[in-house]
């Protein structure tokens, strides 16, 4: 804090000289009648002077308008090493960074940072040139108190609000999962939906075929033959596993042995998203109940004659890639565009022309689903996460985490803390 602009009192503002009437002649007389009683007056006044000053406590200071880059609370509540003039903002793409004192983050007090440290672990697997030469000591911090590992988050990062490009930290966040789905090696007992992996023609063609294509056209049926990586008994949660890019598959083997295994995104036809609920909408159906997943297989229910007509309103397709799932991975999410795994509740998709992979972000964001304020780690990314300001929150594995993630739809806040 800049003490020479400061609004506390300044030494000379409490100085003052005490000043008596003067007495005139013709009162000499009733002067002496109030002689006993002043100099019992001056006896008190002398006894005060002569006691300790003790001062109380100083005005608070006038509010002021935060400046362009500093909204955070005055200087006596930042911690050591946040002060110091701001650096400049960043334009990074599609997000322009602003940057901010530490006190200015919802929540950074109060967050249990070892729940964030695995996933920040996790990144230091495949680090960016940026984040490479913290990762020692993101490691040796990994058994740290909470306080040390704040105190140097706060003396190594510099958090920056993260704008669009027209000047708004107002954006949107959404939620994904892993579904859990049961599955064959063979189709038969009712598992007729096929999970593919990629073509071996994939990149011959783009965009491939589109998913009515894929069901009916020969070439396209022709190239998918013998890729099949197991059956699941229903098309509305085969598409949840397309759109969600990943997830466990409880499957029993040809010889009737059952275990979990995972699929992961491998690659996709390259066509145009769309929403099937919005596709419902547009039908008539007025708002879908989330999760949507249950509301769409009811509806499915009761028009049976147009499912297919429902499942080719989405073009995309998704090609998966099989994993084994050993208890250790069975811990963490599915691996993420940065290449690592990613882990429930402290990962997020980004868009990357806005926030590289691997940085650590705080979030905040309030809605009908949650309140967030915590630290999570940029590690994936997904065709409909596009923006400066805009993250989309891994909430775990299993119908619990899908149910949650159906209802994350709400406003959101970033800051970005990059290396100083």
């Amino acid at each position: 804090m800049n003490t020479s602009s400061s609004n506390a009192p300044r030494a000379s503002s409490n100085s003052s000289v005490m000043t008596f009437p003067r007495i005139n002649a013709s009162d000499s007389g009733a002067m002496r009648a109030m002689r006993p009683a002043l100099i019992i007056a001056m006896i008190a006044l002398l006894a005060a002077c002569a006691s300790p000053y003790r001062p109380g406590p100083a005005p608070a200071p006038a509010p002021t308008s935060p400046g362009p880059a500093d909204s955070a609370p005055a200087a006596a509540s930042r911690r050591p090493g946040d002060a110091g003039a701001l650096p400049p903002a960043l334009q990074r793409g599609k997000s322009r960074w602003v940057a901010v004192r530490w006190a200015e983050l919802p929540g950074f007090e109060d967050d249990a940072l070892h729940e964030a440290w695995n996933a920040w672990l996790k990144s230091c697997e495949r680090p960016g040139p940026t984040f490479a030469p913290l990762c020692g000591d993101v490691r040796r911090l990994s058994i740290a108190a909470a306080e040390e590992q704040r105190s140097w988050m706060v003396t190594r990062l510099q958090p920056y609000r993260v704008e669009t490009l027209q000047g708004s930290a107002d954006g949107l966040l959404t939620s994904y999962y892993e579904p859990v789905l049961k599955a064959s090696r063979q189709a038969s007992g009712g598992y007729e939906v096929p999970l593919y992996r990629a073509p071996v023609a994939l990149g011959g063609r783009k965009p491939w075929f589109s998913r009515q294509e894929i069901d009916t056209l020969p070439e396209a049926r022709a190239a998918l033959q013998g890729r099949e990586i197991a059956w699941v008994a229903d098309p509305i949660e085969a598409m949840s596993l397309h759109i969600q890019g990943s997830g466990r598959l409880q499957i029993t083997e040809a010889d009737g042995s059952q275990r979990v295994i995972r699929v992961a995104y491998a690659a996709s036809n390259e066509q145009p998203f769309r929403s099937v609920v919005q596709w419902l909408q547009e039908q008539g159906e007025g708002r879908m109940v989330a999760p949507w997943v249950t509301s769409t297989k009811l509806w499915a229910a009761r028009n049976p004659q147009r499912v297919q007509q429902l499942l080719w309103s989405n073009p995309r397709y998704t090609f998966f890639q099989e994993q084994p799932l050993s208890d250790f991975d069975a811990a963490f999410g599915p691996k993420g565009a940065q290449g690592v795994a990613l882990t429930a509740g402290r990962s997020i998709a980004v868009d990357p022309g806005s926030i590289p992979y691997g940085t650590p972000v705080w979030l905040t964001s309030r809605g009908g689903a949650a309140t967030l304020q915590k630290l999570v780690l940029a590690q994936d990314t997904g065709s409909a996460i596009v923006g400066g300001v805009r993250a989309d929150y891994f909430a775990g594995t299993g119908a619990q985490a899908g149910e949650f993630a159906a209802r994350v739809n709400q406003p959101l806040q970033l800051w970005v803390l990059w290396p100083k």
